[in-house]
């Protein structure tokens, strides 16, 4: 989801004055239909992770222990949406450095009905309340994934200081290096500036501005990663820093020797269904518009996930002998978090490539990777969610290209597609890939350790085996 700026005053004032010369400025617009798409997005994120991913992980823990899961995604999906209004949106969307964004937004200041934002479309705005909205949900839901992973013997008082301090030091920072530009509107503006400069002077000013404009971005914008929907920024970012947290936290009381199959897996399988509705609105939703780039993300989204489930499905049939429900729901996942970074980028045989390649490339790291290393990833958040994003985020670097029914990139400089080149696009998303694995990875590392010290990571032995559902929370899912 490359996204784009919101439209500032500012910024329209720099666009004026290096286009005025030449013609007169228009006021980017609204479309209602956009918007209305916009709207739905927003709320179909927040159904893919309260009650979506809730229910998922729920069903898959054992039932001592339903409630504390789903009180651990609730309470992330409030404390992020807080801390986005307050602080958040303006760190990740506005400038200030590579980095990480200013505080000139903060409290959503001038944040208005009127205010807008830009789309992938030169003069074509969303309302920027919208996409406060839409950038909120995301928020909420990628540290709701990290829980997962340490699941079952956390103490939800390291999660309530976790999550705030991980939102702040390694999401927005993310979110900013990745998503953050000047947008189409800004680029166009001095595009038409320069072309329109008729001396030496003239040029070498329009020039420079145009450098400006393209300079402020986000680190890995700059290298040139395309990230269309999160795989960096949502799935390999929670990803890791899940798995550094099942290694620290470590092992759940009697693991590898008491069974601990999961309690309901109808549930689970309800939740991933709502993941799967939702992720429309989360891939769909990311093209900003309501056009045909919304349908394709849309249709990619519908074929990887099928394909991803099957090829899960398949796998696991010939290796075990059976098919199972948890399989086929963990290969969707699989599916729909690959193909987040390629919905709008890859055509739709690719999006099915990718998912054939994500079901039976996951299944072996949950499964095989695993059980060799020995660590306990409670609900394989490493395997689907950050085996997945990286797949998908190189393979994006390689479904895009045309000639293989790929979008191609936009050089909004020209107004054309940009001539594409393979090792070049996977060079750039190498860097996305890794610099989320090192930022988040390292960042969280420490955000652990922070945590464990000054509240404790870890429930007690008596505390798991009695169910921190009784103890954490005075309450039990099931009362029978």
């Amino acid at each position: 989801m490359t996204f784009k700026r919101p439209y500032s005053a500012g910024l329209a004032a720099l666009a004026v004055g290096m286009f005025a010369a030449t013609a007169a400025y228009a006021e980017p617009t609204v479309n209602k239909g956009d918007n209305a798409w916009m709207l739905t997005s927003s709320v179909l994120v927040l159904l893919m992770t309260i009650p979506g991913l809730a229910l998922f992980y729920g069903g898959m823990v054992r039932s001592k222990n339903m409630l504390s899961v789903l009180m651990q995604v609730f309470y992330t999906v409030c404390i992020a949406i807080v801390l986005w209004v307050l602080y958040g949106y303006s760190l990740a969307f506005t400038g200030g450095s590579d980095f990480i964004g200013g505080f000139s937004k903060a409290f959503l200041a001038g944040v208005t009905t009127d205010s807008k934002a830009a789309t992938f479309s030169v003069d074509a705005n969303i309302s920027e309340l919208i996409y406060v909205c839409f950038q909120m949900t995301f928020a909420a839901i990628t540290p709701a994934l990290i829980v997962g992973s340490f699941a079952e013997r956390t103490r939800f008082a390291a999660v309530a200081l976790f999550i705030p301090l991980w939102l702040t030091l390694i999401y927005f920072p993310i979110a900013h290096m990745v998503w953050y530009w000047a947008g189409p509107d800004a680029i166009d503006a001095a595009a038409k500036a320069l072309a329109a400069a008729t001396d030496d002077a003239a040029k070498t000013t329009a020039q420079a501005a145009l450098d400006a404009v393209n300079a402020d971005a986000g680190w890995v914008f700059k290298k040139g990663a395309i990230d269309f929907a999160g795989g960096t920024v949502v799935h390999i970012n929670a990803g890791i820093a899940g798995l550094i947290g099942a290694l620290l936290i470590g092992k759940r009381t009697g693991y590898g020797k008491e069974l601990m199959s999961p309690h309901s897996l109808t549930m689970s399988m309800i939740g991933a269904s709502l993941l799967w509705v939702g992720w429309f609105g989360f891939n769909a939703g990311s093209n900003l518009e309501a056009t045909g780039g919304a349908g394709l993300a849309m249709t990619n989204s519908f074929v990887a996930t099928a394909a991803a489930a099957l090829s899960w499905m398949f796998a696991e049939w010939m290796i075990k002998g059976h098919p199972s429900v948890l399989g086929a729901i963990s290969g969707a996942v699989a599916g729909l978090v690959a193909v987040t970074p390629a919905a709008g980028f890859s055509g739709p045989m690719g999006a099915l490539v990718l998912g054939l390649v994500v079901g039976v490339v996951c299944l072996f790291f949950c499964t095989v990777v695993k059980n060799g290393l020995g660590y306990d990833d409670s609900l394989d958040v490493f395997g689907v969610h950050c085996i997945g994003g990286i797949i998908g985020a190189i393979g994006t670097g390689i479904l895009v290209n045309p000639s293989l029914g790929g979008t191609g990139i936009m050089d909004y400089t020209t107004g054309k597609i940009a001539d594409y080149d393979m090792v070049t696009q996977l060079i750039s998303q190498c860097w996305g890939v890794g610099t989320t694995l090192v930022w988040s990875g390292i960042g969280s590392a420490i955000l652990y350790k922070v945590v464990d010290v000054i509240v404790g990571l870890r429930a007690t032995v008596e505390v798991e085996r009695e169910g921190l559902d009784v103890v954490e929370h005075t309450e039990r899912a099931y009362n029978m």
